[in-house]
């Protein structure tokens, strides 16, 4: 129908990303102002049962695309069948996330069907005439665009952490549509993903974390990202670098935050020993709150930090490790108290 909202589900591992929530949530709000439903494309191998999950938040109903060849993300394959499902469903507006994966599949489709796309999108209005009105920022986050497409559907990637998923609802259900996957569709195939090991095993990724730990210069040498480390597992944070941290190949670019890296909006964003480029501060200060800690009084960094503390950080961070152990210690026990 004309006035549904598809999202493209993104997940890794067997469970779907948060951002994909977030998006059923605000495709849910912007069907009901279009007198639609909001429905989801659901590719991969082995995933179908994801599609209940999807119900739960939310989805009308799933699209699956569910075969082997599709087990590694392919650009190849997922641009063909989305673009072929767009086709077919004419949705009035597709959602994906703004993450690596969908920063690379939606301008694939939307340069396949010829339609526009709005990127890095942070917020949706209906207007009276019943087109998407889109909210990005731009210019590394110096100006904020209002941008209305004028193709059909109208197609956005939606930074995480920005919009609010709905409380889910188990009794929800949606019908399952089965998508073919045809063999033509992929070309080059995928042999074998290498993950990075150490860093971030376990911990949640650096676009989707509600608490980023993020470090630069100050730390001096690779070596001293492992205080950081320790910070952001009693956390449960993401490990965050500036880009002078990864040019000096003391971390991964993968950890950058920045104009030329990941552009993060966490609930909480601590940054250890970053000066506050504006290139940094690109990427970082639509965070909900920052807390910056710099032994030096003047820099830039506090100009957008909720809370800084002037100091050497190899004596703060481990107050802060061994103060938050002892109040995190405290709620798990007031928790057991409570339970009895």
């Amino acid at each position: 129908m004309p006035d549904n909202v598809l999202v493209v589900a993104e997940h890794r591992d067997g469970t779907l990303k948060k951002v994909t929530f977030e998006m059923l949530g605000e495709g849910t709000r912007i069907a009901a102002r279009l007198g639609g439903v909001v429905e989801a494309a659901l590719l991969g191998s082995g995933v179908g049962g994801l599609a209940d999950v999807l119900a739960h938040y939310g989805a009308a109903r799933v699209y699956l695309a569910d075969d082997p060849s599709l087990e590694a993300y392919s650009s190849e394959g997922y641009t063909a069948v989305l673009a072929r499902l767009i086709q077919k469903a004419e949705p009035a507006v597709v959602l994906l996330g703004a993450t690596t994966q969908g920063k690379d599949l939606a301008p694939r489709v939307a340069a396949r069907l010829g339609l526009g796309l709005a990127s890095d999108c942070t917020a949706f209005e209906v207007t009276a005439e019943g087109r998407l009105m889109i909210t990005r920022p731009v210019y590394a986050g110096r100006a904020i665009a209002t941008v209305v497409e004028k193709t059909t559907p109208q197609m956005a990637t939606v930074r995480p952490n920005v919009l609010v998923p709905l409380e889910p609802d188990t009794s929800r259900a949606a019908p399952v549509e089965k998508l073919a996957v045809e063999s033509g569709d992929i070309r080059a195939r995928v042999i074998d993903l290498i993950q990075e090991s150490g860093r971030q095993q376990g911990l949640p990724s650096l676009a989707e974390a509600e608490i980023i730990v993020s470090g630069g210069r100050g730390l001096k040498g690779p070596e001293n990202f492992r205080l950081l480390e320790e910070l952001a597992d009693v956390l449960g944070a993401a490990v965050g670098a500036s880009r002078a941290a990864v040019d000096a190949g003391w971390i991964d670019h993968s950890h950058q935050v920045g104009q030329t890296g990941k552009t993060v909006t966490p609930s909480l964003y601590i940054a250890c020993g970053i000066s506050g480029a504006v290139q940094h501060l690109a990427g970082m200060k639509t965070a909900r709150y920052i807390v910056a800690i710099n032994k030096d009084p003047d820099a830039p960094i506090f100009s957008v930090a909720d809370y800084g503390i002037v100091g050497d950080l190899f004596e703060v961070v481990p107050v802060l490790i061994e103060e938050f152990k002892k109040v995190l210690r405290g709620k798990g026990a007031s928790k057991c108290q409570t339970s009895r």
